[in-house]
């Protein structure tokens, strides 16, 4: 018994050992690397540059009162259309005591002036009857009453302007009712009913009642890197792509492009704008995320090659790719003369044709980069 587990030992022990020179030697022959093929193709090829953004109304105005006091009323709610002139809210006024106080003495003056006029035209009007005042004598009288009419009304208006913000005399254009000045689309209404508000004036900005703006009128706001400022002009036609509406784009033409740059996390960028024109019974809001891409060139229906493929002498001055010449798998170097490039795919002028085998990747190599990436995904 102890004989045959000696036996089938040592067997084992062999096996392995004849496994590992098997082993080593599969090891270190090395297995040839094979190609795919690739060829040169048809296409377009566009260069072009993103600016990151976002969709601002042309003109978006904030209306602000002209006195201060508090919303007693409001006409209107973000989202609401308006016209220009439609009414936003009503403004309470909280009248200055002293303002007041002045306003009411003179209400009292030009009673008690009147009663006074009054007074004199009634003594001297039977005079005048009689022949006994000349006519032009008495007709000063009538000027005086008059007058004083006049003034106990101005007096009455004047007050009331200061403790209401609006006299009898201005009819329906009172400082206490706020007015948009444009047509468009209310954006947003700060203020609520209560609320106190300051008037604008050149002291302060005052307290904003609502914003408007027309959204039909709407531009593109980005930024272009420094590196593609250069290439880019007014009246080049941009294509907005905005985030939160899927498959939809919007064309839109560069208008404005800002003289100087600012520093964003180490890059300078430029400003720009460009006018857009929404899709028809498309809804675009204010201030939607957006990037814009921007042709810099293009090359229509010419020859092209992934751009993996091409490579460079030392000097870096001429390019080359590796040409299939026989088979199976010999390859020898063919210089070409490139064009435009995308970053993906590049123009080749010269030294191919279409039907030329060109070197690719290692056969399996994508294959095996995909295993390795779902691999790492499960650990």
């Amino acid at each position: 018994m102890k004989r045959i587990v000696r036996n089938i030992i040592i067997a084992l022990v062999a096996a392995l050992f004849v496994w590992t020179l098997w082993f080593l030697y599969q090891k270190s022959v090395e297995v040839p690397e094979v190609f795919t093929i690739e060829h040169p193709v048809k296409g377009d090829i566009v260069k072009k540059t993103i600016a990151n953004g976002s969709i601002e109304p042309r003109q978006e105005v904030a209306v602000k009162p002209v006195v201060s006091g508090i919303i007693r009323e409001l006409f209107v709610e973000a989202g609401d259309l308006v016209k220009k002139g439609d009414k936003l809210a009503t403004i309470q006024i909280v009248p200055d005591m002293l303002s007041l106080n002045q306003a009411e003495n003179r209400v009292r003056s030009a009673e008690i002036a009147l009663n006074n006029a009054q007074l004199n035209f009634d003594r001297n009007k039977p005079l005048a009857a009689k022949g006994v005042i000349a006519a032009a004598e008495m007709q000063t009288f009538e000027v005086a009453l008059k007058s004083a009419k006049q003034e106990l009304d101005a007096a009455r208006d004047a007050l009331q302007l200061v403790r209401d913000g609006i006299s009898s005399s201005s009819g329906s254009s009172s400082n206490t009712i706020v007015r948009s000045s444009i047509d468009g689309m209310v954006l947003e209404v700060p203020v609520k009913v209560g609320t106190s508000v300051i008037e604008r004036n050149n002291f302060n900005e005052g307290t904003t009642i609502a914003s408007v703006a027309d959204m039909q009128d709407l531009i593109f706001k980005g930024k272009v890197d420094e590196s593609e400022i250069g290439k880019v002009h007014t009246g080049m036609d941009l294509v907005v792509t905005i985030g939160a509406i899927e498959d939809e784009t919007h064309p839109a033409k560069l208008e404005y492009i800002a003289p100087k740059g600012v520093d964003e996390e180490g890059a300078i960028k430029f400003e720009v704008r460009a006018a857009m024109t929404p899709k028809e019974g498309s809804f675009i809001r204010a201030n939607y995320s957006a990037n814009a891409d921007i042709v810099l060139d293009r090359r229509d229906s010419v020859m092209m090659i992934p751009e993996r493929l091409v490579q460079f002498n030392d000097k870096g001055d001429s390019a080359y790719v590796e040409v299939e010449t026989a088979t199976p798998q010999v390859f020898e170097k063919r210089p070409i003369t490139t064009g435009l490039s995308d970053g993906i795919n590049i123009e080749v002028k010269s030294g191919l044709d279409m039907d030329t085998k060109l070197k690719g990747k290692v056969a399996g190599e994508e294959e095996e980069v995909a295993g390795s990436s779902r691999r790492r995904r499960h650990m």
